[in-house]
């Protein structure tokens, strides 16, 4: 599927995997709206790549709107990469057996809003505004790429919340995929391992940890970098025969309880 000249929607896309895959697409000729709550990062980003900022909280269906509509009066919405996301780490129980130190409710609920409500929110939202696009010679109106986790399958002690909500999302390709089918549109998942993004800070310290980390990866033995895992995005939504998929960029990884 050729995207050149047509819009784009990376949200979470001001930093890390999102800001890989912005640029990824705007290199195949694509005007990304980078949405984002981050909006110093987000602005800075839209300037280089030569797109446009768009502040949106993925809870919020009204900014999401926003945003897909800006696209849309830019120039047909034909790719969307869902990479909104928050983690969380706590585990079920606490150790001393009272209710009050159990795995904080408030905060399980709202990693499940943003990471898998927000995708969906989104992808429906977006899919939408798709499917009034002309069709390719393939009929396809458009492709959407959700970001999910290795968690998704190797959740780890005190993942929960997180891995929940990742698993949400590998569990809605296939039959959103099959709802988005009848309208051109195909949707497929990416499932990252370890990769390198902001998340683990800066300095030597950063640096030895990250080298840890990387031991555990069956090879390379080191952390992805954002731009592999972005060409894997960007390869979800213009090869016209990718679809309905959940695909692991992880180095073969598989993540030990701890």
């Amino acid at each position: 599927m050729d995207i050149s000249g047509a819009s784009a929607i990376v949200t979470g896309g001001a930093s890390g995997i999102g800001a890989a895959a912005a640029r990824q697409l705007a290199a195949q000729g694509a005007t990304v709206v980078i949405a984002d709550l981050q909006a110093e990062k987000g602005e800075a980003l839209a300037a280089e790549i030569g797109g446009v900022f768009a502040q949106v909280d993925v809870t919020n269906t009204d900014q999401i709107k926003a945003a897909v509509e800006a696209a849309a009066a830019i120039a047909p919405l034909r790719a969307v990469v869902n990479s909104a996301g928050i983690g969380w780490a706590q585990r079920t129980i606490g150790r001393d057996g009272e209710f009050d130190s159990a795995h904080d409710l408030a905060a399980y609920s709202k990693v499940i809003a943003i990471n898998l409500i927000g995708t969906f929110d989104v992808t429906r939202i977006a899919a939408t505004a798709m499917s009034r696009n002309e069709p390719d010679a393939d009929g396809c109106r458009g492709a959407i790429a959700n970001l999910t986790s290795v968690a998704a399958f190797d959740g780890q002690i005190g993942q929960a919340a997180y891995s929940s909500s990742k698993g949400g999302v590998v569990g809605m390709t296939l039959p959103v995929a099959r709802d988005l089918s009848s309208a051109g549109i195909r949707l497929n998942t990416i499932a990252p391992g370890l990769i390198d993004t902001p998340i683990y800070g800066e300095g030597e310290q950063s640096e030895a940890f990250k080298a840890k980390l990387g031991e555990s990866v069956l090879f390379p033995k080191r952390l992805g970098r954002p731009e592999e895992l972005a060409s894997m995005v960007v390869e979800t939504i213009t090869n016209s025969y990718m679809n309905a998929e959940v695909v692991r960029v992880d180095g073969g990884i598989r993540m030990p309880p701890k």
